[in-house]
């Protein structure tokens, strides 16, 4: 319906400026045609007409469309059953007739606003009145209203007297602007009706008639006047005025409410009022020639005056009794801040001095605070003052107790009492009962929040309370949010009593049942419509988690293992779901303050301090492994895009993660990459532009996350070796359909993966550029076009930063060469040293050491070493061909290799270890390879592309057959 409406005003500002551009071109034509005969252009005056015609069928094509949404749809719901579509019809409707007057601002639309001026609802009312002052504002309009206003005139003086006070308010301004534009339009007797509202209790009515009455009384000036502006006092322009306001006090006879009328008028007639040397004139100074004095009961009627002008001006405040429409009591910051006093009263001087009766006066003040207020700070400020009487230290304890419990007692009551008639089954809940049980739940709730009200039993009524509001789904918001507030103390003050005594099994149990009931309630709540419910259900269950984790066992209360309460795999993604949608948003979507430009940005600031403590809850539950590590993969991937509003928080969690376990934190980083990866994959296609700014935002959010791993490689070996590990198979998982000459589909999260290749340590590139190559064909190698340039990038990282460590891309294994296949054995003199192919084999084996199955992608088997005697080269088969050498199937590692073991297989008495190259360990194998292959002269012709230099600066010296042979720079595999 809303919609329909905003499309039918969009619809009158096309047909507007459609007639402002008819108009326009009527004047051009005119003025074309006559011109003299000899001067007119008659092709113009063509255009012009064809112009016209254009427009004057755009206009009718318009005005077709607008009679119909208004006779098919406005004319039916602006009387529609509910009140919301009754006030945007109206709402609507005004916009239109102040935006396209000539047309809508008539009597045959006029009169829908008239007629709903008599609704029953008072939105709807308020609503009419706001379109009128729209219209009665712009006095060039006034001659259109003069029929509507002598015919509803009647119902706007009435609605001055509006059970609703906004109503009302707004009725008297609108007719101050009827009085602004023809004061013949009111009578007296209209005015009469409006004046006496300056003695209303209510403010704002009072302040809008002050403001009428200042308008029609005081404004106006007679010519006479205006040689009188200079001069002051008696002689000065405002002496007439003081004294109409006197005659106006004089007639009212309501003597004693001299400050009420002051207060009403204030704020529009300020500079009178304070004209105390003009009433001082009066009072003393002789009268002027033919001007008659002052009767000494108008003396006294100006003398009150003066003295309540003066205290308003002192004291700045509305007087006694006058509020902003319900009685105010108490202001509640004052009282807030008064209350704290009690806390550092010297409680024993109530005994001592024989003070009770000063003790009872302050217990009754504060009963009475709580019941006549229900502000959320004042009811807690109660709370922590009976919380500081309470002390058992002190004599006064049993009096303030028993004081306490007669209070919790007739709240307690109550609450059943109108929970019972609240919850009746086949009845509509009314607004005021609604509005009891709201008001008595929240004292409850505030004093159950530093006292324990569990011999209430209040966990009973709340479950119903919240029960009902998931079954029926129109529990009022407020009504929900602090039964859940409630209900959580309850759980959590039965935990205190039995963390702190002795407690039986049935307790425990019982506490154990409540518990998971009432997690089940607020995941139900989760799904709420309303936002704050949400917010509030969500808070409360990683409190929950939190506290009933594995963590509530430490200190040695292995008692309370039966409570321990572990989220399922639907809740922990129900949480995870919140935080996405009701955390990582764009602050636009979640301000919704209109008040202006200083509002706007105080409540944002406050909607992000808001959503950062939604988020700290989730993360703490990470952090402490209540819900699974990977859960943070989500979480992490946010950090580039909101690190202004997140960002300090995402990088906590990450370094409080890796404190508990590096290696998961580790994969679930990599795991946020390739999300992240998928996602980019999932909206632009596999053949995407790797200078887009997707996928250069997921490579600066991986090198922001290896920043995060410090300058210490050695505490973080393992855990980005694993990333590595990961990050490889990923790449790789994915063949590509058209087969082995193309790229896995993946192959471009190799870029990404480079990012982490300066956080390894020299041996372990080996080992990482060893398992790449399991994972590659032999026709791989040899690709040189642009789509293989991030594993071309991403080998080169893992050669970078050793002297002679370049391996060979071809082999990849290590091997010691004719060089150590010539030494000779050494005999055993004490420890002996381990070479650092045999020192890097050890440390790689640390993979392994984390999985006992390995299913990875092999290239060939590692063959078992019984000797430090290097077998006899072995050649292939005629049958092998290279896809035999470069196999892709997975091979299945059953055991895998000691970390703390220096060989694989060795002798113990072997004085230095030989290892064989797992992939060419003969020189026969190797002149297989080169057979075909000429070597010094083979040279790859690049195809012309804009990356060619990139290709350049990444294509390795892999072909050199001294660098083959060379026995520095084979790596041993561990895989």
């Amino acid at each position: 319906m809303d919609m329909t409406m905003k499309l039918m005003t969009a619809l009158v500002n096309v047909a507007l400026n459609l007639s402002i551009n008819m108009d326009n071109t009527q004047r051009q034509y005119e003025a074309e045609r006559n011109k003299i005969i000899g001067k007119r252009a008659n092709d113009r005056l063509e255009l012009l007409l064809q112009k016209r015609k254009e427009l004057q069928e755009n206009q009718d094509e318009i005005e077709n469309m607008m009679n119909a949404i208004f006779k098919g749809v406005f004319v039916h719901r602006y009387r529609d059953a509910i009140a919301e579509i009754r006030a945007i019809c109206i709402e609507e409707i005004g916009i239109w007739m102040k935006m396209y007057s000539d047309a809508f601002l008539n009597d045959s639309y006029l009169k829908y606003v008239g007629w709903t001026m008599h609704d029953k609802q008072g939105e709807v009312r308020l609503k009419c009145l706001t379109a009128l002052q729209g219209l009665y504002y712009n006095k060039e309009l006034n001659s259109k209203l003069e029929l509507f206003t002598s015919r509803f005139k009647d119902r706007i003086v009435s609605m001055t007297l509006d059970k609703e006070y906004d109503v009302a308010v707004q009725a008297i301004k609108l007719l101050t602007l009827v009085l602004q534009s023809s004061e013949e339009v009111l009578t007296a007797e209209d005015c009469e009706n409006v004046y006496h509202l300056v003695y209303s209790a209510h403010r704002p009515v009072a302040v809008a008639a002050g403001e009428f009455l200042y308008k029609k009384l005081f404004s106006r000036r007679e010519p006479e006047d205006d040689g009188l502006l200079k001069r002051r006092g008696r002689q000065g322009p405002n002496a007439n005025l003081v004294k109409t306001l006197v005659f106006f006090f004089l007639e009212s006879e309501l003597h004693e409410h001299a400050a009420y009328l002051v207060d009403s008028m204030w704020d529009c007639a300020t500079e009178l009022l304070k004209d105390w040397e003009c009433m001082n004139s009066l009072l003393l100074e002789e009268p002027l020639n033919g001007e008659e004095p002052l009767t000494d009961r108008q003396e006294s009627a100006l003398i009150e005056i003066m003295l309540c002008t003066i205290r308003q001006a002192a004291e700045c405040h509305p007087p006694v009794g006058r509020g902003t429409g319900k009685r105010v009591f108490y202001n509640a910051e004052k009282v807030t801040n008064l209350l704290q006093l009690p806390q550092y009263f010297d409680l024993e001087i109530y005994t001592t001095g024989r003070l009770e009766k000063h003790l009872d006066a302050l217990l009754r003040q504060i009963r009475d605070i709580v019941e006549k207020h229900t502000d959320t700070d004042v009811l807690e400020a109660c709370s922590k003052t009976y919380h500081a009487l309470c002390n058992e230290e002190f004599t006064i304890f049993n009096r303030v107790d028993i004081a306490r419990s007669q209070l919790i007692d007739e709240l307690a009551d109550k609450f059943n009492r109108l929970l019972e008639d609240f919850l009746q089954e086949g009845e509509e809940p009314d607004e005021d009962d609604a509005y009891q049980v709201l008001s008595t739940l929240k004292r409850i709730t505030a004093f159950h929040n530093a006292h324990d009200l569990s011999r209430w039993d209040l966990f009973g009524c709340n479950y119903k309370l919240l029960k009902t509001g998931i079954e029926n789904g129109d529990m009022p918001e407020q009504i929900v949010i602090h039964a859940l507030q409630c209900t959580h103390y309850v759980i959590l003050w039965q935990l205190a009593k039995i963390t702190e005594s002795s407690s039986t099994k049935e307790d425990l149990l019982r506490l154990k049942k409540q518990m998971r009931v009432f997690c089940q309630i607020c995941q139900h709540y989760l799904t709420n419509v309303n936002t704050a419910v949400k917010e509030q259900a969500f808070t409360i269950l990683c409190d929950v988690l939190m506290i009933f984790s594995h963590q509530i066992m430490s200190g040695g209360r292995d008692m309370l293992e039966p409570l321990v309460y572990t989220p399922d795999s639907s809740l922990q993604s129900e949480l995870l779901s919140f935080i996405l949608d009701h955390v990582f948003i764009d602050q636009d979507d979640d301000s919704n303050s209109a008040d202006g430009q200083q509002d706007d940005e105080a409540s944002k600031i406050e909607a992000l301090h808001k959503r950062r403590n939604l988020l700290a809850a989730f993360c703490k539950l990470i952090v402490y492994t209540v819900v699974e590590m990977n859960t943070a993969a989500d979480i992490f991937k946010q950090y580039m895009k909101y690190y202004n509003d997140y960002g300090d928080i995402i990088k906590e969690t990450m370094s409080k993660t890796r404190q508990i376990d590096k290696i998961q934190c580790a994969k679930t980083l990599i795991l946020s990459l390739q999300q992240l990866f998928n996602e980019m994959i999932q909206e632009n296609g596999y053949n995407f532009d790797r200078s887009s700014p997707t996928f250069s935002g997921i490579k600066e959010l991986a090198r922001r996350f290896a920043l995060t791993f410090g300058l210490d490689q050695l505490k973080t070996r393992e855990a980005i070796a694993m990333l590595h590990k990961d990050g490889i198979e990923f790449a790789f998982k994915e063949p590509n359909p058209q087969g082995e000459s193309h790229p896995p589909l993946n192959l471009a999260f190799l870029d990404i993966l480079s990012e982490f290749s300066s956080k390894l340590l020299r041996q372990d590139k080996r080992t990482v550029y060893v398992y790449l190559e399991k994972f590659m064909t032999f026709q791989m190698s040899l690709r040189r076009e642009d789509v293989w340039l991030p594993l071309m990038s991403y080998r080169n990282s893992l050669l970078a930063g050793g002297d002679d460590d370049t391996m060979s891309v071809i082999s990849g294994i290590s091997s010691r060469g004719s060089t150590v296949r010539n030494k000779k054995t050494k005999p055993a003199t004490g420890k002996r040293k381990i070479p650092e192919a045999e020192e890097s084999s050890s440390s790689d084996s640390m993979w392994l050491n984390r999985e006992q199955t390995m299913h990875t992608p092999v290239m060939m088997q590692t063959p078992q070493l019984t000797s430090t005697i290097m077998r006899e080269p072995k050649r292939l088969r005629p049958e092998e061909s290279y896809m035999g050498v470069y196999p892709m199937q997975p091979e299945h590692h059953q055991a895998p290799l000691d970390y703390n073991r220096r060989g694989t297989s060795l002798m113990e008495d072997d004085e230095e270890p030989i290892v064989e190259d797992v992939m060419m360990s003969s020189e026969g194998r190797i002149e297989d390879l080169n057979e075909g292959m000429d070597f010094d002269t083979m040279d790859i012709d690049l195809p012309p592309s804009k990356n060619r230099r990139e290709r350049t600066e990444l294509k390795p010296d892999f072909f050199d057959p001294a660098s083959i042979m060379d026995e520095s720079v084979l790596g041993v595999s561990m895989f």
